[in-house]
């Protein structure tokens, strides 16, 4: 992940989706839908672009990560997951997914700086469990990227495997990613709920924002339906699970407009929205995963009574 922790490789993407903020409608493009599951049940995908270089996975240290594979919907998929601790107890866990190219892994395990750590450490420093999987045609995986859709299968099948780990509590397993992982992660839990909570750092409401890379956005974005089924921003009634979408107030680099117009456009009272004062899109995130894993190690109740007050969080970035 080395070539994705620096800031120019986020620009554009952070920056088209506020050029084009008002653009998409945030309800349901259809009566006929109300969900994001009943809108994709049936629903095949035209991928136009496919041309990718094939990276291999690079092997993390395996007393801090195991490089594995996982099965999914696509195929064997590699993945990066904390070792067992042998303490004989059930964990907490996250299954996180990083920015940029989010289809692809690679080094989350070397130190970072504080004001752009995107590599979630702060979790496994607290004990939590974590899995970095990689996606359908990342890195030299089966399958082909299909930005935002197919992905969202990979993500649940990455969970299941997870979920079967002896040394993880199964009715603690959270999901968390950033920027285009923040936007997957908001997808993912708007077809499922079986994350016990969601935290979901600078995501966008419209993928269309994203603009036209085929590399990134590998479908016809002038169809209208398939930018739509990988918007969450139409999608906010579908969520059932606690689900907290983040992003930093200061800097020009930052999605806050996509995360005020979610805010102003749903009444699901499962969703959260955390303008962070003081803080951007990328330094948002060392401190806010530092508070969020202290709050799921307390959160040990039969159901989630994780919360994330404003005002706390806002004192980690306090001048």
């Amino acid at each position: 992940m080395r070539r994705r922790n620096a800031r120019f490789s986020y620009v554009l993407w952070i920056l088209f989706p506020a050029l084009l903020a008002g653009c998409a409608s945030q309800k349901p493009p259809s009566a006929q839908f109300a969900t994001l599951p009943e809108a994709r049940r049936g629903f095949v995908t035209k991928v136009t672009y496919s041309k990718v270089v094939k990276e291999p996975v690079e092997q993390a240290p395996p007393t801090i990560l195991r490089t594995l594979k996982y099965p999914a919907p696509s195929g064997e998929l590699a993945a990066y997951v904390t070792p067992d601790p042998g303490d004989g107890k059930k964990h907490p866990a996250i299954v996180w997914i990083t920015g940029g190219d989010c289809n692809s892994i690679g080094d989350v395990w070397s130190p970072a700086r504080r004001e752009n750590d995107q590599t979630a450490s702060s979790y496994r420093q607290a004990g939590i469990v974590m899995m970095f999987p990689s996606l359908r045609g990342g890195n030299d995986n089966p399958g082909v990227k299909e930005g935002f859709y197919g992905e969202v299968d990979d993500v649940l099948a990455a969970t299941d495997f997870l979920e079967r780990q002896p040394y993880v509590d199964p009715k603690r397993i959270y999901l968390g990613g950033h920027s285009t992982g923040g936007t997957l992660v908001l997808l993912v839990a708007e077809c499922s709920n079986r994350y016990r909570a969601v935290f979901s750092f600078g995501p966008v409401d419209n993928v269309a924002g994203y603009g036209a890379d085929p590399a990134f956005l590998p479908f016809d974005i002038s169809n209208e339906k398939e930018v739509q089924l990988r918007s969450p921003g139409y999608w906010l009634a579908s969520i059932q699970s606690p689900v907290w979408v983040l992003e930093g107030a200061d800097g020009t680099v930052n999605n806050a407009g996509s995360l005020r117009k979610m805010y102003h456009t749903t009444h699901n009272s499962m969703t959260h929205f955390l303008e962070v004062q003081y803080a951007d899109h990328f330094s948002i995130l060392a401190p806010t995963n530092t508070f969020i894993a202290a709050k799921i190690l307390e959160d040990t109740g039969a159901t989630s009574n994780l919360q994330l007050p404003q005002g706390k969080v806002n004192e980690n970035f306090g001048r």
